[in-house]
């Protein structure tokens, strides 16, 4: 990798600032691409070793694991501090291995760590289970019972891969928009549910259900997002057909209006929101909606970008260790032939280090360097596109090639955020 290595090391310099004799310097003051706002949520303090549990989860979930798992023991190598990983059972492995998708013992682990670190779950091979016994079963009991109730999903459009986008280049350049999900309320765990038999047929019924305070507390993360993004808050509902929608349009206007008043809020009927996010992306700056409206948003902004291979997401609490991951599937159809695209989980990593670890300069560091691979030239082929000159290489050289720029590049003296 001597050879590749060196080319990468020139664009980095041409991007992001130059050698001296202690090593490669970052310009200070220099927003990363990903770095998008700071927050007090911390899973711990600075420390010089932190246990991280690792959820490889199923399909490309090992694959891409591994490849993270090279670019953080370059990173601890590099700034002189210790990450124990240790795996745990999550989706279809550990109904596999345990007929249960998420275990006690994986949920006690998760528990007991400084932070969390998940791959990806699902899979054909499950999907006609009964529903306590899928991966997606598991995933709901991780955040419930962990307390996961933030969801932070950026989509910022790079300009390396702004071609790689299905829309038009004047519609997404410069699209940079933050979703706020709510994760633990809403239809997906309401009471009562299930499919019963009425009148001589099956009737299957959710309760999309939302209390004062799960409201309240989303709309102050998602009104702290705001504030340090661009000021502007778009709060996504139904409310002229949805009680519940109107319940929460109303604690978000009230909490908007005393607590954040220098952020602009606005009101949007998801219908609407999902046509505006594909007509007129760049609109919006952070969006704040429940459970199942950002399920599906959130989705749809992520792919303004290009590849869900790109994008991280983090889960968060008010307390105890957050859960990140990577936006994309299990993609079982590539698992195993070395196609999968590490980015979006080595960015999550850089998540779990700025918001659960208190170790920001770090995270900094790895978002350049996935930058600096990218403006080196490397693609997976997700993110590949005929005739544009970069070389296509798959999982396992990809996270190499990142690893390999952590280690030339010296932790900034300061960052902004």
């Amino acid at each position: 990798m001597t050879t590749k290595i060196n080319s990468v090391l020139i664009f980095v310099i041409i991007a992001f600032g130059s050698f001296s004799a202690h090593g490669f310097v970052v310009n200070v003051g220099k927003k990363s691409t990903f770095s998008e706002y700071s927050t007090q949520l911390m899973a711990v303090s600075k420390k010089d070793a932190y246990q991280v549990t690792l959820l490889p989860g199923d399909g490309i979930g090992p694959e891409i694991t591994e490849a993270t798992k090279g670019v953080l023991a370059s990173l601890c190598k590099k700034c002189g501090f210790e990450m124990e990983l240790k795996d745990a059972l999550i989706g279809g492995s550990a109904i596999d291995a345990v007929n249960d998708p998420f275990p006690q013992e994986s949920l006690d682990q998760c528990l007991s760590s400084d932070s969390v670190l998940l791959a990806c779950i699902g899979g054909y091979k499950w999907d006609n289970n009964p529903r306590e016994l899928r991966p997606e079963s598991g995933l709901l009991k991780m955040r419930k019972e962990m307390g996961l109730f933030a969801n932070l999903r950026p989509a910022k459009v790079l300009p390396q891969l702004i071609d790689a986008s299905t829309l038009k280049k004047e519609i997404v350049e410069g699209v940079d928009v933050m979703v706020v999900r709510e994760l633990t309320g809403d239809v997906y765990f309401g009471t009562p549910k299930g499919i019963d038999e009425i009148d001589g047929q099956r009737v299957g019924y959710n309760n999309m259900i939302y209390s004062e305070k799960e409201i309240d507390r989303i709309a102050r993360v998602a009104g702290d997002v705001a504030s340090k993004r661009g000021g502007k808050l778009c709060s996504v509902d139904k409310a002229n057909v949805l009680d519940v929608s109107q319940l929460w349009r109303e604690v978000v206007t009230d909490i908007m209006s005393k607590d954040f008043p220098d952020v602009e809020l606005s009101h949007m009927y998801v219908d609407n929101a999902a046509m505006q996010l594909i007509r007129w992306p760049k609109q919006f700056d952070t969006i704040v909606c429940g459970n199942i409206f950002g399920d599906i948003l959130s989705d749809e902004a992520s792919m303004l970008v290009g590849s869900l291979g790109m994008l991280p997401s983090a889960s968060i609490g008010e307390s105890g260790p957050g859960v990140f991951e990577p936006c994309h599937g299990s993609a079982p159809d590539i698992a195993g032939e070395d196609k999968a695209n590490p980015l979006a989980m080595i960015l999550s990593a850089s998540m779990m280090l700025k918001y659960d670890l208190d170790r920001p300069e770090e995270a900094l560091m790895l978002e350049k360097a996935v930058e600096a691979a990218l403006d080196a030239g490397y693609r997976t082929a997700d993110i590949k596109q005929d005739g544009d000159g970069c070389k296509l290489v798959g999982c396992k050289e990809m996270g190499t090639v990142v690893a390999e720029i952590v280690e030339n590049i010296a932790m900034p003296a300061e960052i902004t955020v």
